[in-house]
This record gives C-alpha cells, structure tokens and sequence, in this order.
C-alpha cells in the first residue's frame, strides 16, 4: 500500500518494478509480518543468507518460490568479501560495529542491491519485460546499483548524481563501468536537486509509462526488505530475543535506519535507535524539536549524508499518522511548499519512543576518525564515525543507561572509499582493496547535465533502448 493512500495496493513483484507510487507515495507492507521469539533466537548461527531468507520471506509471500528465493540470496552474497558476509567487531563494552561494507563497491547499499538486481532480472525474464530504471545517488547508491545492474539485458540504468559533491572513489565506481546499459548522469546540483528529478520523472506518467520506469533508489520497497535482514542477524548475534538491542545509523535519506524501525515493528526488541546526522541535520533538528525545515546543503566529509530531504521518512511519517494516507499527502504537500513539516506533539513524542539523534561536524568527525584509531588501531570512513560518535553520545540515556543493552553502530562504508578525510585525521591513507586496485587508471565516461529536468528526460529519451512498460495491477 501507499503512504499516500489513492494508488492501488500491488503485490511483491507489481512493488519491485513500479518503485514510486502513482500517487507519490512510497509502499510499505499493508501489515507488519511479526516474528516470535523462537523465530528469532533461530536466526543465531545461521549463514547470513540463509538468516536473511527467513526474514524477507513473508514479504516476498508466493511471489518467488522457497527455493528460488534461497537461491538467489545465496548468489547475491557470494560475492561479499567476508565469510561472515556483515561482521560484528566489539569496538568497548558495549559498542559494536557491524561492517557493512564487504560488498562488491564497499558500501552498505550493496546488502539491498546485489539482492534488487537479481530479482528484477528474474522478474522480468519471467514476464518477458525491459525497464528503465532512473535513480539519484549522494555516492554510494549509485555504484551499487551499477554493479548490480550492469550487463544485464532487461534493465537500462540511467544514475543522476551531483557533479563535484561525491568522492573521487565513488564517482569513479560509477563512472569506469563500460557496459551499455549504464548511464551516469553528472548534474550541476546537489543531490536533493537529483533526488527531485528522479522523483518528478515517475510523477510525470506519460513519461513513466512511455520508458517504463523503474527504480533503485530507496524508495523501492525492496531495498528495504533487504536491509531489514541485518538489524535481525545482528540482534540474534548478540542475544536477542532474551536481550535488547540499540543501533546507532548514520543516515541522511532515513532508508537505512528505517530498515530498523522495521524490524521493531517485526517483534525484535529493539531499545533505540539512533539517528546520526552531519552538518545537514533535518533528522536531528527533527528529533529534538519536533519540526522538519529544510536548509542549504552543506558539502561535508561525509557527501552521503549531504541531503535535506529525506524521503524515507514519509514511511515512518504514515506509522506516526496511523496509517492515514490523506493526512500523510497533505503533510507532504505542505512540506514542499513551506519547507517545514510540524506533525504535532503527540506524533512527534510517538516517534521519539524509539528514535534519538545526534549531530557532527566535520571537524568532530575527523576526531572521531582519529580517536577510533588512536585506541583501536581500526580505520574507519566519516560515516561509520558519525555513528559510533552518536552512539557514544547516547550511550548513557534514560533507554540505554543499562551497561548490558550492547548498541551496534553500522559501519556503511569502507574507509578507502574517502581516503581523504581519513588521512587528514589518522596521517595513514586507507589502503584500497585489491578488486579495486586500477580504479584510478580506468577510462571515465559521464554526461554532464544542467539541473533541468527537460533536459535529463530528453537524454533518457535519446538514450534509452526499446521498452515493454511494466503495468501497474490493481
């Protein structure tokens, strides 16, 4: 169903290729499957795909066999560099960091994507379709999707990104890839102006439905499913059911830590989380004052984060509404054309239930980059930083005061993905791995486009090779 309330509710696959709702809104689950204790305490030990299994299932529900979908998880984490596929490293105490990062482009979106890609090209083999997909990327999105996507004959990849405001590794994970279905798109904007686009393209329907679109983004229902799997892995690790869990997020579109709201809504007892801002904190200002207002975006160390609006937030906003698509729409709207977005004390108390927040600047960032290597010796990127230094700083609030809650900060990111910031901090370049290695001396091939959606939709136009539109059921 839609946060918005008028689009038809859609079953898994119709909710894979359609992505956006026609309304505007975003899909969530019509009810929140619930796991019970003993589904939970039987995830400990398990192969992470095999646990991640158990956990999408119930919204996959018949659409892919018990088989086919086992095996398509397990294909898709094959390629992680880690046995473990999202190891837990107890960092003090209580503070652990899982690493999310051993995927194929070094980033957390990889749990969600290498997962996406493989259910689209099973989907639309089956149906005998193609799709366009369109997608707005702050780094790390964008690369994954590339990876995941590439070569495959059914989907044409067009990734928006803002010209100058991603590292020189993230750009070049998604501009060096040759294959002719991928598209990089460099716009003279900043990612909300990406995200805008990428959004005003699937609100255009005529346009929609004449390229068949499609998307990656967070947006897509399916990329949360799959991020759920680890908040449910690592609970269980560290013993779950029997025990509360905290986790601490870094996050700028809401899509990661929303994965964890979630899982709490699934039955797993989860304690707080915890929401980690840069200099561009909507999110924390929301959580501490209980409005939302947009502001500039500021470029920061950690470009990932440098976003203004969240849109995985109209999901937890249709929790906080009670599900009332009307009120959520109009909520929107206002947002939009006021920039500012008060949902009401007793809303806002309901989401600080479960929600805390905290803030970095750059300079608070490389010193936590530093810290954690002065006493650890582990070289972490600016992200990961932002939310072990969140954790830290929440780790004595009323929730979390009991020592034997552990919180789990995700790190999202591998280091050398913004060797930059982490040598300023540490004096020591973070070395990239060795599938990696001839990044730098690979050929570029990216279009620069203005911040004009004509302009990008024309490109998609010319580009784009011939269409089956993907219908949308009732």
């Amino acid at each position: 169903m839609s946060t918005r309330g008028s689009a038809p509710a859609l079953g898994f696959e119709d909710v894979l290729l359609t992505g956006l709702a026609r309304d505007g809104g975003l899909y969530v689950p019509e009810v929140w499957p619930r796991f019970s204790p003993a589904d939970i305490r039987a995830l400990a030990g398990l192969p992470y795909a095999e646990a991640a299994a158990r956990v999408m299932r119930p919204f996959v529900g018949d659409a892919l066999d018990e088989g086919t979908l086992d095996t398509l998880l397990r294909d898709a984490y094959a390629s992680f560099g880690h046995a473990a596929v999202a190891p837990l490293k107890q960092l003090d105490s209580r503070t652990w960091l899982m690493e999310l990062f051993h995927g194929p482009t070094l980033a957390f979106k990889d749990f969600a994507l290498q997962v996406v890609g493989r259910l689209f090209d099973h989907v639309l083999t089956r149906r005998g379709q193609r799709v366009t997909i369109v997608g707005a990327t702050s780094g790390d999105t964008g690369s994954a999707a590339i990876e995941a996507c590439k070569g495959r004959d059914r989907i044409e990849a067009f990734i928006l990104h803002p010209q100058g405001r991603v590292s020189a590794v993230q750009r070049r994970q998604m501009t060096t890839v040759m294959d002719e279905n991928v598209h990089n798109l460099a716009i003279e904007g900043t990612f909300d102006d990406c995200q805008d686009m990428v959004k005003a393209m699937f609100n255009d329907t005529a346009f929609r439905d004449e390229m068949g679109l499609s998307a990656v983004n967070s947006i897509n229902w399916a990329r949360i499913m799959a991020q759920i799997a680890y908040y449910f892995v690592a609970a269980a690790a560290l013993g779950a059911p029997e025990r509360r869990v905290a986790f601490a997020v870094p996050t700028g579109n809401f899509g990661n830590i929303f994965a964890g709201y979630a899982a709490a809504k699934m039955g797993l007892p989860v304690a707080k989380l915890i929401v980690g801002s840069n200099r561009n904190d909507i999110l924390t200002r929301f959580f501490e004052t209980g409005v939302m207002s947009m502001a500039e975006v500021h470029p920061t160390y950690a470009p990932s984060m440098d976003i203004q609006v969240s849109s995985n937030f109209e999901r937890l906003l249709f929790e906080i509404f009670d599900r009332d698509g009307a009120a959520v729409a109009e909520a929107m709207a206002a947002f939009r054309a006021t920039g500012k977005l008060d949902p009401g004390r007793a809303r806002w108390r309901k989401a600080c239930a479960l929600f805390e927040a905290a803030r970095l600047d750059d300079a608070e960032t490389l010193a936590e980059i530093a810290r954690l290597h002065r006493e650890t010796g582990e070289l972490i990127d600016p992200h990961s930083a932002i939310g072990i230094a969140a954790a830290r700083s929440k780790a004595d609030g009323k929730e979390l005061s009991d020592p034997a809650v552990p919180i789990v900060a995700l790190a999202t990111a591998h280091p050398a993905k913004f060797p930059d910031a982490v040598e300023k901090a540490t004096g020591v370049r973070p070395a990239v791995p060795a599938r990696l290695g001839d990044l730098f001396s690979r050929e570029e091939r990216v279009s620069v486009l203005p911040n004009d959606l004509a302009q990008v939709q024309d490109f998609v136009r010319r580009h784009v090779r011939r269409n089956t539109p993907v219908p949308e059921r009732a």
